[in-house]
């Protein structure tokens, strides 16, 4: 019980990390469905935090939401440096499950170890939305029907404009 509230906090603050760096990769990604998919991914992250800060108030503790943004740098042209991103976005997915995955399953609190198991099952789900989009596949949230065809244009990197 001791060591739950510092692995609680330790793993808040990298999931606030990637929330912060998806954020970022979302600015630079303007093709409409990948960006969306990362709305997606941003928003399901904002929720899992809320359930680690949660946690983290039980056990009397505060979530620290002090990690600094990361600047993420477009290489390239657009197609080109969406694809970075993304591939960027898919090796960190795949090494915070494999970095946590024994941390989580060596906790005694069953608890808050199907909490973080559900967390860790969730970026997987986000890697593998790296791999669809990086295979080139569009409908990573669900299919348009065939008469609507796909999206044209992109989304802007800012959301609003004074």
């Amino acid at each position: 019980m001791n060591d739950l509230l510092p692995l609680l906090e330790e793993f808040h603050r990298e999931k606030l990390a990637s929330l912060l760096r998806h954020e970022a990769g979302a600015r630079l990604i303007g093709q409409y469905d990948f960006n969306n998919t990362y709305q997606y991914i941003i928003n399901r992250e904002d929720v899992q935090l809320s359930w680690v800060s949660q946690a983290i108030d039980e056990l009397g503790g505060s979530a620290d939401n002090n990690v600094q943004a990361p600047e993420r740098q477009a290489q390239g042209k657009a197609d080109a440096a969406a694809r970075a991103i993304m591939e960027e976005d898919q090796r960190d997915a795949q090494a915070f499950v494999e970095r946590w995955r024994p941390r989580v399953e060596a906790m005694t609190n069953a608890r808050q170890r199907g909490m973080l198991r559900v967390i860790l099952g969730e970026t997987l789900e986000q890697k593998r939305f790296f791999d669809q989009a990086l295979a080139g596949q569009m409908d990573l949230l669900g299919r348009r029907p065939d008469h609507v065809g796909p999206r044209v244009g992109s989304v802007m990197s800012t959301r609003w404009i004074e």
